[in-house]
């Protein structure tokens, strides 16, 4: 069959062992290389066994369907012959009938000769279906597409006919019917294959043509290049990639292609064979591969967990590997798996002894990032890195790696995303170039790292691999650490996994997949089992091989029950009286800055919640505040929590506790997250259904533990999982709208993941050192993780973060031993016989010291000896030894135990087990030794915490699957974390285990260390504050730490404070004698943290080789969303931070936040800050600050201004005696100090002449509001919502509007008003028969005798003040029906009726728009009068008396906020003055006004103003004559011709009672009625803007106008103003009057006579008025003998005669002010008047306000007596 090549040199294993050759001389020390022909020929090539392994996976790359045949010419016509006669022509059957289809026979059973293929052919008469033949493989070609002999050899599989020689007689006899000459390349397209149900099926495609691609690199210089350039420069792995890219790119523009890419030989020779393959053994059974689950990047798949959860799939036949027997006894190794790229075998045999590793599946995944994630990396699709690069990069990583690391998978992660980033585009490497380049990167490992290349699966490298390892210890001494297995297949693509071998690298991949629940359970199972009794035997013995017990046993005897005294005397002679003085005087709390500034932050979260018009929150209903504090399950946090709770004082300051149970009942604020967490919820939930005003805080505290979602928790190693998300995420806690959560983690990132139910804005975080100054040498700043991981460059010989090599040797040494156990359970093993020949080589056996680590010695003997030393007064230090697993940590605590009282040390320190599901337990001896130290008198007292245990020396086990934030005592010196290793790869799990030293330290003198700090400083970890997690007390300095004792070589320029952590405890918890004398305990200078190799080199950061702890996982309940991600740095902290988590992190599926809303909870907020920096202080601190400001929502400022008191008169209750009592004009109410006097004759005597230096602001007082107070629009609870608020179906258009019309006598005019009154306030009114015409309001009768009914309509004139007028008097009515009407302007009307949906609206006509005050109160009055009468004429006819109609209103201001009623005390101390005051309701003063005798009688009723002093005093008398204002109870009836000045914007009141007054008509002031008045600084009638009428538009900031330019003489040039003119006028005579009326300044005996009209002139200059009424028969003061200095007459009527004027003298020199609408009427004043008879005029001295025509100003002349 042609030429044979059995010796052509073939071009590729000519480069193959041209390269193995270079590179043995370039390894070798001789240089004698072994020579290349001799590897070409001389090697004998083994026969392959069974081939079946060559299919791997159905998912290579099709090629085109419609494949063309070899030769390149067209096709010729093709007749073909006819069937033979009764032969079957049927398409997809065979000539002798049978089905050849494969969905006919892919389940029967065929027949298949040795060295024979199914191979699925296509007939273009049945295109849909694959007909089955049976070809022999030596015609087919290889997975290459070549060495397929020429010709055919083929059997019909439906018939079963042997021996077809050529495809054209096959083709005939399967009826293919073809058009074109029959050729096997074009119609042979599929090999089959058989499934996992064993059902034959379409496999891959038949590679008939070899990919052109370019050949092997060929040059002798690359490789000799990149050798040497792998052995020289352990270079980043990135640099080194790229450089092969450009090489190669060199190469591949300058290969020689002819001579390199021979094709295969058309012949082969029967010698020539494939490359080895593994046999399969007849055993193996097609099992269902294990591969891993894969799930795209997107935030509903979220990543697999890092466990390997791993699934069946269906893949070909012939993918199998057998695990051999014994694999981990005879290697010693438990190999692992690390899945790549491509499919892995079905693993069939001892699978228990290999792991399936997910680790690093994710960082070749890069395929599957979205387009938004490859733009925030600054990526785009081009970039993606190819499967042969990713195969580079990983060979680069894993030969790079120590011996004593473990791939990462954040570490390749970062390579990755670098190598795309700076080497876009790079050329593509052939699947015949990578085994090179895979070889020349495992080459610079020096054997670490190892390549195997096969061609048809993985699995033969898996085999290959597995059974060299189970071979035997005389292979193991050349065993690499990784084996990687690359697939070069064509029909698959290159595929890859790595095999790891290396027994410490196995060993912690396989532990690092467990969760800590999971190898705790591990350890637990090794326990019980009696795993561990080989390793417990080893242990019996001492490091130089004596029997350990004995020993013990035989020190025991010999010192005949002696014991070692750990210090000299007894430990109360150093107890000093002063001290114990000191501790009860230093029980102060204090908050720190830091702290405060926290603290505010919460409130000031809290109240951008209750701002953000979402309604989620009402601050305005609260009136109290009140809290529960969850914590993890541990009994010692509880205990701590609650001594916080007592020493803040917080339940006394939020008024929930009494001070005398306050002490007593801190615990019952604080409840632990276990099994009894559900009643004390549901008892707390009650209460917060039971206060709907009070605002409960539920805080979290350390929420990131255990946050198991409720569905998927469990009992887990003995605790309860998924309690927290059971009790903080239950739909109550959700939907209680008074009721806040706040999350307090030191590690939060489990809590910002991308479903977090925390927004991002509801997070607070404590602030870094750099927003908080510089620090002074002596101040306190925190140490925490980043600065122990900083600490490391500082460069001193002891650094305060250490690796125990020693101790890693050991355990590399006995981890080698005992392969079967968890590494746990051997460091435990080690770490308990190291501490116990410690004790034992200070003691018993010196011998021993060389045999002991110098990290464990040195603990032990500084434990031990500490008491002893001069001053220390017998305390001593605390060691921390850290032991997750409750078994180990049980049996180390007896053991030491034991060793210490054999050894006679019983007396010198403690052994306690610190489990946070167990009290403390200390010895009796050590607990009164602590109360001696506190001077603690109390007999049962015993320590609770682990700061109670403070100058104990003792050894601390701490147990627990993580630390659960609880407080060490400033004496913990040394952390021994050496069992925490690679099994804790979370930054979480890392973090919170070095977080346990963290504390508060003071900078020292020496600032070498500072300076190398200072980079480092911004790190979010160490904020500048002052105190331990909630801590608040200052503690005394220390002297003693000066006194330090270490050598030179160690760190001096930090020193623990006296207080450690900065505890805000009593000292009564810490020893107080540092404050008088060294200790070891104040003294000590740096508080060690001894770790494992494994974390060591995490917590190294940057300073290492790896990664940071910061870019690991965050937390094992979270996953990475992304294969890819930018880097984090340590820079990045707080909101950052944050952020990178929330977009980068996804919840794993039995997280608690898996499943929550899409909108983050409005009333949850988190508080970060790092471990042991004072979170719990401040939030205790906010807890009060919310309180206080809560309180003072619920204040207002209240007028407090003293009356100017009275005359003193007898107490007249009835009508008679009322109408005795002198009128007072004087206005006594401080709001009129500003006004001028009324003349009377007996004015105040005390008319202060220096009333001109008032201060402008008036007194007020903050007053609680009580539950009868007015409120404005912001005020929102459920009793009054329906009152002001409109109901949700409500809309504005349910009010009716309706006009009232009537004629005003005073106007002389008809005046339409407007009622806007809602549906639900119509019953108020009488409408016409037809319901549309409103005819009148309804009043009640006189006789009525309802207890609960209020009889008169109130009226609130309001302008401006639609949110903050005090418009809701529900409260104040204590919700009786009553009439309320609000009296607006008519622009203001929509503002009001958006506020005030529910209230009856009167609007004043649009003329109003711009008047004051009196034109509201006139329109009020003219308006009820009106009423009245239409009420009276409606009621007649029904039989009513029109007396008998009610006939008063009260008009109430928009501030009137509280009202109170005073009594008298009968009190022996003249102190406590004369009068109690209690709120009451408004509904009470009304009603108690309305049933006053004879009320009909009143023409006016009122109450005083309150102030601070008439708590202090009783009233005078219980009734007075006065001025009443602010709230009146008005009879329109009587007072019908008496009205308001509608023209007035000030003092109407006050001139009002004067016109009542002197009408004869009654006006009463009920004096043990006290009104409190609200400031208001919005709104009112206040001042008019007053500007120049016509602006000149260049003027920006116009000058202001003072009022004396408020007036102008008539015609004149000057500006006119832009204001009313009665606005106006009012102002010039406040301000200007002593100009107008010379006579009458300072001169209260000779006033200004004022007809008919009060005006306030010049208050500052005290000119008194005296009014006088015009009108017959009115009663005014007797003004026989009285000089007046002035005469004002003021828009005076006809009632105003000349004969009038003439009863009445003046000074000589008086002057007179005559003011009129218009000049016309102001000169017929004048001449009616007849006043130039006595006073003398100038045409100069007549003036206008300073108006334009058509504001119509007022017109006034001044003229002097003569």
């Amino acid at each position: 069959m042609g030429n044979s090549y059995a010796g052509q040199l073939k071009s590729a294993r000519f480069e193959e062992a041209l390269h193995n050759s270079i590179e043995a001389s370039l390894r070798s020390s001789s240089g004698d290389p072994q020579p290349i022909f001799t590897q070409l020929y001389l090697e004998p090539e083994p026969y392959p066994g069974n081939i079946e392994g060559r299919k791997l996976t159905a998912n290579s790359k099709k090629g085109s369907e419609d494949d063309d045949s070899d030769s390149s010419s067209p096709p010729l016509p093709y007749l073909q012959a006819p069937a033979p006669d009764g032969c079957c022509t049927l398409d997809g059957f065979c000539q002798a009938g049978k089905d050849l289809r494969l969905v006919s026979i892919a389940t029967e059973p065929i027949e298949v000769p040795a060295g024979f293929e199914l191979v699925g052919a296509k007939s273009p008469s049945v295109p849909e279906h694959i007909l089955v033949c049976a070809v022999d493989r030596r015609f087919l070609p290889d997975e290459n597409g070549k060495n397929a002999l020429l010709g055919f050899s083929g059997n019909c599989v439906g018939c079963g006919e042997k021996g077809f020689r050529y495809f054209t007689e096959f083709s005939n006899h399967i009826n293919l019917k073809l058009s074109t000459q029959p050729k096997k390349q074009k119609h042979l397209k599929y090999y089959l294959v058989k499934n996992s149900q064993g059902a034959l099926c379409k496999g891959p495609l038949i590679c008939w043509k070899g990919k052109n691609t370019p050949s092997k690199i060929p040059a002798l210089q690359f490789c000799i290049y990149m050798t040497l350039l792998s052995r020289i420069a352990p270079i980043c792995s990135v640099m080194l990639f790229c450089y092969v890219l450009f090489v190669l790119s060199f190469c591949h523009s300058s290969l020689l292609s002819s001579a390199m890419n021979s094709g295969p030989p058309k012949k082969r020779h029967r010698s020539w064979h494939p490359s080895a393959l593994v046999p399969v053994p007849p055993t193996a059974v097609p099992v269902p591969a294990i591969r891993p689950i894969v799930c795209s990047p997107g935030v509903s798949s979220p990543q697999p967990p890092v466990t390997g959860v791993i699934q069946p799939q269906p893949v070909t036949a012939g993918e199998t590997v057998i695990v051999p027997d014994n694999l981990l006894n005879s290697s010693g190794v438990r190999p692992v798996i690390l899945i790549g790229h491509g499919t892995l075998p079905y693993l069939y045999g001892n699978v228990g002894d290999i792991v399936v590793s997910p680790l690093l599946v994710s960082c070749y995944k890069s395929s599957q990032l979205t387009e938004k994630t490859l733009e925030t990396l600054g990526l785009n699709s081009s970039q993606l890195l190819c499967v042969e690069t990713m195969i580079l990069l990983t060979l680069q990583y894993l030969a790079r790696l120590g011996s004593e690391q473990i791939p990462l998978r954040e570490e390749l992660e970062q390579i990755v995303l670098k190598a795309m980033l700076c080497c876009p585009g790079g050329p593509a490497i052939s699947p015949s170039q990578l085994p090179w380049l895979a070889r020349l990167e495992a080459s610079v490992s020096g054997g670490s790292v190892q390549v195997v290349v096969t061609h048809n699966s993985l699995g033969e490298g898996i085999s290959e691999s597995l059974r060299s390892l189970s071979e035997g210890p005389h292979h193991q001494q050349c065993l690499p650490t990784y084996v990687v297995i690359i697939c070069a297949s064509k029909m698959s693509g290159n595929e890859f996994c790595v095999l790891v071998l290396g027994k410490y690298q196995a060993r912690a991949l396989s532990e690092g997949m467990l969760t800590t629940n999971e190898f705790l359970k591990e350890i637990s199972y090794e326990l019980i089992t009696g795993k561990v009794s080989i390793l417990a035997s080893h242990f019996k013995s001492t490091s130089l091989g004596d029997n350990l017990d004995k020993q013990l046993v035989r020190y025991q005897r010999r010192r005949k029950g002696q014991v070692i005294q750990p210090f000299q005397g007894d430990v109360t002679d150093y107890i000093h009286s002063q001290e114990v003085a000191t501790e009860m005087l230093s029980k102060v709390f204090q908050i720190y800055p830091t702290q405060l500034s926290v603290a505010r932050s919460l409130l000031s979260q809290v109240c951008s919640i209750a701002d953000s018009g979402t309604q989620n929150l009402d601050l305005g209903r609260f009136c109290k505040v009140d809290f529960l504090v969850l914590v993890p399950p541990s009994h010692i946090l509880v205990h701590q929590t609650a001594q916080r709770i007592r020493q803040s004082g917080v339940l006394v300051d939020l008024g929930i506790e009494d001070v005398s149970l306050a002490y007593q009942k801190s615990d019952k604020y604080v409840v632990r997250l276990d099994g009894e967490v559900h009643t004390k919820m549901e008892a707390f939930m009650r209460k917060v259904k039971q206060n709907p005003y009070t605002l409960f805080v539920l805080i979290h505290d350390n929420s990131h533990v255990d946050l198991t979602s409720a569905l998927s928790g469990s009992v887990c190693h003995g605790e309860l999982q998924g309690l927290a998300d059971r009790v903080v995420n239950c739909q109550e806690v959700l939907d209680a709208m008074n009721l806040l959560v706040l999350q307090v983690s030191c590690f939060p990132y489990t809590l910002q993941t991308r479903q977090s139910r925390i927004s991002i804005h509801n997070e607070v975080h404590w602030p870094s050192k750099e927003t908080l100054g510089e620090q002074s040498p002596n101040e306190l700043v925190y140490f925490g993780l980043r600065d122990y991981s900083s600490s490391l460059q500082w460069g001193v010989a002891s650094p305060i973060l250490r690796c125990d090599d020693a101790f890693e040797k050991m355990v590399h040494t006995l981890l080698e031993r005992h392969p079967h156990l968890h590494s746990m359970v051997i460091r435990s093993y080690l770490l308990i016989q190291q501490y116990t020949e410690a004790m034992m080589a200070l003691t018993s056996s010196p011998s021993l010291r060389d045999h002991i680590t110098p990290e464990t010695l040195a603990m032990v003997e500084d434990l031990i000896n500490a008491p002893s030393r001069e001053g220390s007064q017998g305390r001593g230090h605390m060691l921390l030894v850290r032991v997750p697993s409750l078994q180990l940590a049980m049996l180390a605590r007896e053991r030491l135990e034991d060793v210490r009282d054999k050894l006679g040390l019983q007396l010198c320190f403690a052994v306690l087990l610190g489990s946070p599901a167990t009290e403390l337990n200390l010895h009796r001896n050590f607990t009164s030794r602590l109360k001696a130290w506190r001077g603690c008198e109390n007999e049962d007292w015993v320590p609770h915490t682990y700061e109670d245990l403070e100058g104990l020396p003792c050894i601390v086990i701490l147990t627990g699957k993580d630390p659960l934030g609880e407080t060490f005592p400033r004496s913990l010196k040394y952390s021994d974390l050496r069992l925490i290793d690679s099994s804790y790869l979370t930054r979480t799990a890392l973090e919170q285990e070095v977080g346990l030293a963290c504390t508060y330290v003071t900078m020292g003198v020496v600032q070498e260390p500072t300076k190398t700090m200072a980079p480092r400083e911004s790190d979010g970890e160490k904020a500048t504050t002052s105190l331990n997690d909630g801590d608040e007390l200052e503690r005394p300095q220390s002297n003693g730490s000066a006194a330090t004792r270490t050598s030179g070589k160690s760190l001096t320029s930090l020193r623990y404070c006296t207080c450690g952590t900065l505890q805000n405890a009593p000292p009564s918890l810490y020893s107080s004698s540092s404050s008088s004398s060294p200790s070891p305990s104040s003294s000590s200078t740096q508080r060690p943290i001894i770790m494992s190799r494994a974390a060591y080199n995490l917590l190294a950061g940057e300073s290492g080789s790896q990664l940071s702890s910061f870019s690991l996982l965050p937390h094992a309940d979270v996953a990475w969303s992304s294969p890819l991600r930018p880097v984090i740095t340590h820079n990045l902290q707080g909101a950052d931070q944050s952020m990178y988590y929330r977009q980068w992190t996804i919840a794993r599926q039995h997280h608690a936040d898996y499943e929550a809303p899409p909108v983050p909870h409005p009333r949850r907020l988190l508080l970060s800050g790092p471990p042991q920096v004072g979170k719990t202080g401040a939030y205790l601190q906010f807890l009060r600050i919310l309180f206080r400001m809560l309180i003072r929502l619920l204040e207002v400022d209240v007028y407090d201004e003293e009356e100017e008191e009275e005359e003193v008169y007898n107490q007249l209750p009835d009508i008679e005696d009322v109408r005795k009592l002198p009128f007072d004009p004087y206005p006594q109410d401080p709001k009129f100090r500003k006004a001028s006097p009324v003349y009377t004759d007996k004015m105040p005597k005390c008319s202060k002449e220096g009333e001109s230096q008032t201060p402008a602001k008036r007194e007020t007082r903050s007053i609680r509001l009580s539950r009868f107070a007015a409120h404005n629009a912001f005020h929102h609870c459920e009793q009054c919502h329906h009152y002001c608020e409109a109901g949700p179906a409500t809309q504005l258009s349910e009010c009716t509007f309706h006009a009232f019309t009537f004629c005003s006598s005073m106007l002389g005019e008809e005046v339409q008003l407007q009622f806007v009154i809602p549906k639900a306030k119509e019953q108020h009114f009488i409408f016409s028969q037809q319901g549309s015409h409103l005819e009148s309001m309804r009043l009640p009768l006189v006789s009525t005798k309802d207890p609960d009914l209020l009889k008169s309509p109130i009226f609130t004139p309001t302008t401006g003040r639609q949110e903050h007028g005090l418009l809701n008097i529900f409260h104040a009515m204590e919700g009786a029906t009553h009439l309320h009407i609000l009296v607006v302007k008519q622009f203001e009307m929509p503002h009001y009726r958006k506020y005030w949906p529910n209230h009856i609206l009167l609007v004043l006509p649009a003329m109003f728009n711009n008047a004051g005050v009196g034109a509201a109160r006139f329109m009020i009055k003219e308006l009820s009068y009106h009423n009245l009468e239409l009420e009276r004429n409606r009621l007649e006819e029904q039989g009513v008396k029109r007396q008998d109609v009610w006939p008063f209103i009260v008009m109430m201001d928009d501030s009137c906020v509280l009202w109170n009623c005073h009594q008298s005390t009968d009190s022996s101390e003249p102190s406590d003055g004369g009068s109690a005051f209690t709120n009451v309701s408004l509904k009470m003063v009304l009603q108690h006004m309305e049933t006053t005798p004879k009320i009909s009688l009143y023409a006016m009723c009122g109450t005083r103003k309150w102030s601070s002093s008439l708590a202090r005093r009783s009233p005078s008398h219980p009734f007075s004559r006065c001025h009443l204002h602010d709230f009146v109870m008005l009879n329109v009836d009587l007072t019908q011709n008496v009205q308001y000045d509608l023209n007035r914007y000030s003092c109407e009141e006050v001139d009002f009672n004067l016109r009542v007054n002197s009408s004869g008509l009654l006006l009463c002031r009920f004096n043990y009625f006290s009104l409190m008045k609200k400031h208001i600084p919005v709104g009112g009638n206040k001042d008019f803007l007053v500007k120049p009428k016509l602006m000149v538009g260049e003027i920006q900031n116009p000058a202001t106008i003072s009022p004396s330019q408020y007036v102008c003489a008539p015609d004149s040039e000057q500006t006119l103003l832009d204001a009313p003119a009665q606005f106006l006028l009012e102002r010039f005579l406040q301000s200007c009057s002593h100009r107008l009326f010379p006579k009458a300044v300072q001169n209260r005996n000779n006033p200004v006579l004022s007809i008919d009209s009060y005006l306030n002139i010049s208050p500052e200059v005290r000119i008194s008025v005296c009014y006088i009424n015009s009108r017959p028969h009115s009663t005014n003061l007797n003004h026989q003998g009285l000089l007046f200095s002035g005469l004002l007459l003021y828009l005076c009527d006809s009632f105003v005669v000349s004969g009038l004027l003439k009863k009445f003298r003046f000074l000589k020199g008086a002057t007179l002010c005559v003011i009129s609408q218009d000049r016309s009427s102001l000169r017929q004043t004048i001449v009616r008047l007849e006043l130039e008879d006595e006073w003398q005029f100038r045409l100069r001295d007549e003036f206008q306000t300073a108006n334009c025509s058509e504001d119509r100003p007022l017109y006034f002349l001044t003229g002097r007596h003569v």
